[in-house]
């Protein structure tokens, strides 16, 4: 299903998991006939959408080849964002045509960079008031990362937000991260959420919006709070593209503004 700018949200709650809900479908801006999308879970990414990204997984990532003989550009790199970083390992180290081995290696000494960087996360700037929001409006939410589950969950927990979530998906609990869809299906499932046409994902790189095509899920909104840049965003198939998730509440409240459709 599309979400165009005279496509109205209506927001209904989730088999009770998020509370009752409370705001009201919004008037059709336009002349379109289609029918309301009935929104019932937002997914959301982690890294850059949910919390700040000061380039701790770019720093720990390439520093974790460069210690261990690889040869990553910056570039390379980027066009692996969002997605698993234990994929993102292996490609590099079979491009290279190195020992298996070295994928362990690599994986552990990003992985214990990343965690000591995180220590002190910070939450992107009115991430929590719209967790809280969302939830108020009787909506269901859930996470996905290309983080680990050791790690993702010590960002939650360090934040203390764990409460949000019906659900938290990480690339090791699927058999392939972004841009296969399969973290959105198995929050999904967490979520006892059915039709893929009443799920909302939200993030903050191209893969992030290609694993949401790929769903067929029915919004799809970038937020240029992380990786990417608002261009590289509009350029991927998007319902929508916004400065971070603190304006998410507000889009659903009153619909797509042409300025925001690609």
């Amino acid at each position: 299903m599309s979400f165009s700018r005279r496509r109205a949200l209506s927001v209904l709650p989730a088999l009770g998991l998020a509370g009752s809900a409370i705001a009201q479908p919004v008037p059709p801006g336009g002349d379109d006939d289609d029918p309301d999308m009935v929104l019932k879970l937002v997914i959301l990414d982690i890294g850059g959408t949910l919390i700040a990204d000061h380039g701790e997984v770019p720093d720990a990532m390439l520093g974790a080849f460069s210690r261990h003989g690889l040869t990553v550009t910056p570039q390379e790199f980027s066009a692996w964002r969002g997605a698993s970083k234990r994929s993102m390992v292996q490609h590099f180290v079979e491009r290279e045509k190195k020992s298996a081995a070295l994928i362990a290696r690599i994986y552990d000494d990003f992985t214990a960079h990343a965690t000591a960087a995180y220590e002190k996360v910070q939450p992107i700037a009115g991430a929590e008031d719209a967790l809280k929001e969302l939830r108020a409006m009787g909506l269901t939410l859930a996470t996905t990362t290309g983080f680990d589950r050791p790690l993702a969950n010590a960002i939650l927990a360090r934040l203390g937000w764990q409460h949000y979530f019906a659900a938290s998906v990480t690339s090791d609990d699927v058999a392939e991260g972004r841009p296969a869809p399969f973290m959105l299906f198995r929050a999904m499932e967490g979520a006892r959420i059915h039709d893929v046409r009443e799920v909302m994902a939200v993030g903050d790189t191209v893969l992030d919006l290609e694993a949401a095509d790929n769903a067929g899920v029915g919004a799809a909104i970038g937020v240029y709070s992380g990786a990417a840049t608002e261009s590289r965003l509009r350029e991927a198939r998007n319902s929508g593209v916004l400065p971070s998730v603190a304006a998410l509440p507000g889009l659903i409240k009153t619909g797509l503004p042409l300025s925001h459709c690609r």
